[in-house]
């Protein structure tokens, strides 16, 4: 999923001080999943923004409203008659879903309440951690399901660099190595002449080379 994290309050009242009336939209997807941006943290950061007008003497209006997703255009129909009430949307949503809200309404300000970080995996309560980095060319098949791209601190595709110590990376002591985990995962498997393949470097390409991706379907269009 993707996760997020959120910008300091300090941030989020520059971009809104010129504002009286402001919606803010929380994501019920991914970022509500890690705990940034859905229900319940549209209703704590509407309160505290509430709370620190009534503080400084400025009067505010703040409506909260949660979508399902904010990257899906049915959704994003729910802000049609509520949006032109308002002078800025404060989106708890990705980076990709506040471009999205912003097609949809151009005349609208949409700003982002949130910083978009990383392709994660949930591995316990309050744990996210980065394993994909969406480069365009899965190689998980190769190296037993532990993405060298990702989880290797350097990127190598042909075998470690060396300089790991007892398991751990050496860049950061608290990493596993994850050529440690891809051959530990082989072996196990008896799968070890997988790494008999010379794999060539990187297609950079694939995931930032030539401007926005796309997915195209012609299966799924009407």
């Amino acid at each position: 999923m993707i996760t997020a994290v959120r910008k300091p309050i300090s941030e989020i009242k520059e971009m809104l001080a010129p504002y009286a009336k402001i919606l803010v939209v929380g994501c019920g997807s991914c970022v509500a999943e890690c705990a940034s941006g859905g229900e319940k943290e549209v209703g704590l950061l509407s309160s505290a923004l509430r709370m620190d007008a009534k503080a400084s003497g400025k009067e505010i209006e703040v409506r909260e409203m949660t979508l399902d997703r904010q990257c899906v255009y049915e959704f994003i129909d729910q802000l049609t008659d509520v949006i032109d009430g308002y002078d800025i949307v404060l989106s708890l949503a990705c980076g990709a879903g506040v471009q999205a809200v912003a097609e949809v309404f151009p005349k609208v300000l949409i700003v982002p309440a949130l910083n978009t970080t990383f392709l994660g995996e949930t591995k316990e309560a309050g744990l996210w951690v980065e394993n994909c980095r969406g480069c365009g060319d899965c190689k998980l098949g190769f190296f037993a399901a532990v993405c060298p791209v990702t989880r290797c601190a350097k990127g190598l595709f042909n075998g470690p660099c060396g300089g790991s110590r007892t398991d751990r990376c050496e860049v950061d002591p608290d990493v596993p190595c994850a050529w440690q985990l891809i051959v530990s995962r082989l072996e196990d498997m008896g799968r070890l002449d997988l790494l008999r393949k010379v794999h060539p470097p990187a297609d950079w390409s694939k995931q930032q080379g030539k401007g926005p991706r796309k997915i195209r379907r012609e299966d799924q269009r009407t």
